[in-house]
């Protein structure tokens, strides 16, 4: 069969693969969707960053080469003999979380922050760019009968979002500033709307991105280009918002972010960072202000905790994946009709799907 795999900066390779048989404990999938996500293009231009390179990731003993695509969904093909609760048909979401489960953080069922965190797709296993993917059966999330399967690809960024959201501390009523509308900022702004948030301030330069971020629940939309937003954002919340989010992984996005909050504010860093950035830590110690970090999503045993709250958001229309979907494409297309457009500076697209069968 077709699948993408990962063999350096800027060379990824559509080619043969073997399918691979399923054991007792996994599932084969059919691929509906994968879609493209900003961790496969920090790896496609500045990686590898999680794809292992010299020595095998512990948890799936691979390295690059390594087939990639961790946002997928698809319907169940084949089951092993000792899987239960998933059957031939049903329609799954995979989260793509591995573990050791040994660790102290796997011992308190942290497995999202494993000492050995990988992740499907990104370290090794099974990805999504790929006509089938077997997988084992804890990695497949039922989406059910109300959600469409190609939304099912949509359920890991939205996670993250609604993730980041809970680390936050956000409470209903606050004020809340996004720096960055890709499809991880338009994911924390529903999620943030779905938590009760009060005005919801967004920072982007691209006039598409603020457009959709309006669609998505954003009530003020700034461009950075021509207007500060931290003197914007503090002249129109008596001094600063609540929570922010930094979502862009530029050093000027988490500065301002920072600088928006208001004493005792509270800012979740989002984003995967290519470098290292300056800041100036008074900015947070005269103001008392927080800087949190966030990871993904609950994995592992808990694999079905934050990714069925967002499918069931999905079923009753309380989040909507349909404004991240500005493009579908078939696999033999991912690299110039994927990778590159995504990448342009000039594109306004969001979120690209990659379907086998398109």
């Amino acid at each position: 069969m077709q699948a993408a795999t990962y063999h350096g900066r800027k060379d990824i390779r559509v080619e043969e693969v073997a399918e691979g048989t399923v054991g007792a404990e996994e599932v084969r999938i059919d691929i509906d969707s994968c879609g493209i996500c900003g961790s496969d293009l920090h790896e496609y231009t500045a990686g590898p960053i999680f794809v292992p390179e010299g020595d095998p990731h512990p948890v799936s003993e691979e390295k690059a080469p390594i087939r990639m695509g961790h946002e997928y969904s698809g319907i169940i093909a084949e089951v092993g003999d000792d899987v239960t609760g998933l059957a031939v048909g049903d329609a799954v979401a995979v989260n793509p979380i591995l573990y050791c489960g040994e660790c102290r953080q796997c011992h308190e069922g942290n497995y999202h922050i494993c000492d050995s965190i990988g992740f499907i797709g990104l370290s090794g296993g099974n990805g999504g760019f790929a006509e089938s993917a077997v997988v084992d059966a804890e990695h497949a999330v039922p989406l059910g009968d109300d959600v469409p399967v190609e939304h099912g690809a949509l359920v890991e960024p939205l996670s993250v979002a609604l993730h980041a959201v809970r680390r936050s501390g956000l409470q209903a009523g606050d004020a809340v500033a996004v720096f960055g509308s890709g499809p991880i900022g338009l994911a924390v702004i529903q999620c943030a709307r779905v938590a009760g948030a009060g005005t919801i301030f967004v920072s982007e330069p691209r006039e598409a991105r603020r457009k959709r971020a309006a669609d998505c629940g954003a009530a003020e939309l700034i461009d950075p280009m021509s207007t500060d937003p931290v003197e914007y954002i503090q002249d129109h919340t008596n001094g600063g918002a609540d929570v922010t989010f930094e979502v862009a992984g530029v050093e000027p996005s988490f500065n301002a972010a920072v600088g928006s909050t208001a004493p005792g504010g509270r800012t979740t860093v989002v984003s995967i960072w290519e470098e290292e950035i300056s800041t100036h830590l008074n900015t947070l110690v005269l103001g008392e202000r927080t800087v949190t970090g966030t990871l993904a999503y609950l994995g592992g045993p808990r694999s079905t905790e934050e990714y069925g709250m967002v499918i069931e958001m999905f079923a009753d229309g309380r989040l909507d994946p349909e404004p991240f979907i500005t493009g579908r494409i078939g696999l033999e297309e991912l690299v110039d009709g994927g990778f590159d457009r995504l990448i342009d500076p000039d594109s306004d697209h969001v979120k690209i799907l990659v379907k086998p069968d398109q």
